[in-house]
Formats: structure tokens, C-alpha cells, sequence
């Protein structure tokens, strides 16, 4: 008993058909790419599947006005991509939230194991009557719970309006209390002046004004913002980082094992153009707009140019977004943010994986033509050490990471302060 019913539902029809249970297995793994419609599901079976020929994996499905609920063989499963729900009776396989999927070729199944994980809005029900109850309140719940296009208040007016608005009241701030400084523009200056030149400026000074500038910006993270539905940008930063990485190490993995890179999200997606945000983009984000606070110190900041203030700031964030920085193998930030939202690892050649001329295994490796693609990551090593920069979600995760790093530190010099001891009485 190997076959069985699918039924497939979007918002705009219903596709019924039989087919073999480990292609339904493969069409569970495919929601990992957040399809919303049955297109994007058959181009996100691809990457469990070799698609052979022009024919889809639903060619011989029928239009149907309602799911059917009648067995065949090892029994019926419903993905319903409109409400976000899978519901199966089947003896072939249950659903889960996450687990692997042999990567069949066209002709038969590889050793190939790809792992998935489905986004946490996706409801898993063991039985067909729960259906259609779920059905009517996960529709309802999608309908008042649309897209958020984040990333238009993420690197839109609002964040532009915001750094200004900050920047602008630390000069005034600045000014009040040196008085002596004729304007803005010549406080600005001074302020900018005094963390770039290292050597004259005195410290306190450069790391107050460095405290300030985190300060606006962890302001502007933790805020929560109406246009944001009541969430800050850090929120919505992480409400699917985990996912996002996840699926990028798998492709990683999968691309290891093939040789080729597994296929990606269309621009066109509703997934991408409303995409979530992962580390590579968490990092970028937090130099740019790092990058941001710090140019804005030395643009005019007065109430009748705020136009003229964040059309510099715009074409300031343009320049950096487009140009290529010392850190990301040649690549622009744009770049590196618009692969990860496709769910494109980002490779580096033999060469570029190489960090030491003098390192025997670097060279090995570098001059293997059997070896694959390396693979680029950011860590964020560079961040403020502060909650609002890191990468736990929650403040409790902050508190207990820092209590077990803590007390390792302790245990550590404990241990050390010991073999000290032992050694000068030797």
C-alpha cells in the first residue's frame, strides 16, 4: 500500500489526485519554502525531486470544488496552503513538523537525505474530521493576520525620520551643554571629528558620544512602532531567524552532497517579497544602520530640512547597500541580503577559502578539483555586547547565557588560580 489521495487547496482552486505516498512525503518537506500557492509548492518539490520533462508532479490531478475525504489505498492527506493546515489518515506516513526526505533523481531514490523544517504557522491534524473546523478558523485568522512588508520600515522613511530625529536631539543636547559651538553643522563636526581621530580626541569623550550612538540605536530596535503592528523591528527581525538559517545550513548541506546548488525562491514569491530576516541580514542590519547613526552626526539637522536630511540619508544607505564592503568576499550588502531571502547559501571559490598561503591543508584543500564550494557566514563578532544585539530572542535567554558564561569564567580562573599555586610551589 504505497499510494494514496492528495489533496492540494489555495486561495484560488482545488487540485485532487492519487500519487505515490513518498511524493505527498516530498510535498510536506516542500512547505519549508512557505509556498502560498500550488505553482510555488510544484517548484519547491524540485528540491526534493528531479523534475522530468515539462510535466509537473500534478499533471494528473483534477479540478475539485471540495477536498475529497475518500481513502485509496494507504489512505488521503490534505495540504491546504490557504489556511496553512495539513491533515492526513494514512498507513504510508505521518506528517511532521521536521524531519528528512530522500532525494529522488527521476529514476529511482539517492542516498541523498535533505532535511526540512516547516515555519511554526503550519497546524499538523491526525484526523480528517478536524478539518474542516480548523479550516474556517485558520482561514479567518490569515485574513485579519496579512503580510507584513517590515523591511519598508526597516530600511524605509521610518528608520531614516528616526536617526535624524535622535541625532538631531543629542546635538541639541550637545550644544546645550557646550554652549560655545555656533551651530549644529560645527557641533556635528566636532562630535564625528572626536571618534575618528583616535589619537587627539580625548577617550572619555569618543566613548560617551560611541554609548550615545548605541544608545539610538538599541532605541530604535526595542521600540515598538504601530506601522510594525505594535512589534519593534527587532521582533519582527526574529520572528523566523531560526528558520531561515536552518533552511540555508540544509541547502548547504544538500548542495555539499550534490554538487549543485538546490533550487531557489522566486523574487516573485509571496515567501521572498515578504521574507523573514536571518543572520546574514541581522548582521548586515546592524552595520548599516550603525553606519547610518554615524553619517547623520554630520548632516544639518534643523527643522525645515528634514527633506533635504533624509534624501543625504537615503542616498547614503544607497551607497553603502551597493557597494561592496572588505568583509564579504567581493560581494555588495545588497547582494548578500537578496541571497538569503532566495535561500541561497553564499559560496566561496577554493581560493577564497584559503587564509593562510603557508597552511599545508589550506593549499591541499584549495588545489582539490573534487572539492566543493566553501561557504561564507557571519557571526557578529563585532556587535555591541548588549541584549538588544544579540542573537537570543528573549532577554531571559540573554540572562541565562550571560549567568552560564559567568560562571564558566569563574570556574575557569578557579581552575587557573589552582595550577598557579601548584606550579610556584615546585
Amino acid at each position: 500500500m504505497s499510494e494514496l489521495r492528495l489533496n492540494l487547496v489555495d486561495a484560488h482552486e482545488i487540485l485532487e489526485g492519487t500519487i505515490h505516498g513518498s511524493v505527498a512525503e516530498a510535498c510536506v518537506a516542500a512547505l519549508s519554502a512557505e509556498p502560498e500557492t500550488i505553482a510555488e509548492l510544484g517548484a519547491a518539490l524540485e528540491r526534493y525531486m528531479r523534475k522530468t520533462g515539462d510535466t509537473s508532479a500534478f499533471t494528473s490531478f483534477r479540478n475539485a470544488v471540495e477536498v475529497s475525504t475518500e481513502s485509496w489505498d494507504a489512505g488521503v492527506v490534505i495540504i491546504d496552503l490557504k489556511s496553512r493546515i495539513i491533515a492526513a489518515e494514512s498507513s504510508y506516513f505521518q506528517p511532521q513538523p521536521e524531519g528528512q526526505i530522500r532525494y529522488h533523481d527521476g529514476r529511482q531514490l539517492t542516498d541523498v537525505a535533505v532535511l526540512y523544517r516547516l515555519p511554526d504557522d503550519w497546524e499538523i491534524l491526525n484526523s480528517l474530521a478536524q478539518y474542516g473546523p480548523s479550516r474556517e478558523r485558520r482561514h479567518h485568522q490569515r485574513l485579519n493576520d496579512p503580510p507584513l512588508d517590515a523591511r519598508s520600515v526597516m530600511y524605509g522613511r521610518p528608520l531614516l525620520e528616526f536617526i535624524i530625529t535622535n541625532v538631531g536631539q543629542l546635538l541639541v543636547n550637545a550644544k546645550a551643554e557646550r554652549p560655545s559651538q555656533s551651530g549644529h553643522r560645527e557641533m556635528a563636526a566636532s562630535l564625528a571629528t572626536a571618534y575618528s581621530q583616535t589619537e587627539s580626541a580625548d577617550d572619555s569623550y569618543r566613548e560617551a558620544l560611541a554609548s550615545e550612538v548605541s544608545r539610538i540605536h538599541v532605541l530604535w530596535l526595542m521600540s515598538p512602532r504601530l506601522d510594525l503592528r505594535g512589534e519593534s523591528p527587532r521582533d519582527v527581525t526574529f520572528a523566523k531567524r531560526e528558520l531561515i538559517d536552518f533552511d540555508l545550513h540544509t541547502r548547504e548541506l544538500q548542495w555539499s552532497m550534490q554538487g549543485k546548488g538546490p533550487p531557489c525562491l522566486k523574487p516573485e514569491t509571496l515567501a521572498y517579497r515578504f521574507a523573514a530576516v536571518g543572520t546574514h541580514e541581522w548582521v548586515l542590519y546592524y552595520d548599516l544602520v550603525r553606519h547610518l547613526i554615524w553619517s547623520a552626526l554630520t548632516l544639518q539637522h534643523s527643522p525645515g530640512e528634514i527633506e533635504a536630511s533624509v534624501s543625504r540619508l537615503e542616498a547614503i544607505k544607497r551607497d553603502w547597500l551597493e557597494n561592496p564592503n572588505e568583509d564579504s568576499a567581493g560581494r555588495t550588502p545588497a547582494n548578500i541580503i537578496d541571497s538569503e531571502r532566495r535561500r541561497l547559501p553564499l559560496t566561496l571559490s577554493r581560493g577564497e577559502m584559503i587564509v593562510d598561503e603557508d597552511c599545508y591543508t589550506c593549499m591541499m584543500m584549495a588545489s582539490d578539483p573534487t572539492m566543493g564550494p566553501g561557504f561564507m557566514h557571519f557571526d557578529g563578532s563585532h556587535m555591541d555586547d548588549e541584549f538588544a544585539f544579540s542573537f537570543l530572542r528573549t532577554r531571559e535567554e540573554w540572562d541565562a547565557e550571560n549567568g552560564r558564561r559567568e560562571q564558566f569564567n569563574q570556574e575557569f580562573n578557579l581552575r587557573w588560580e589552582e595550577r598557579q599555586e601548584r606550579l610556584s610551589s615546585c
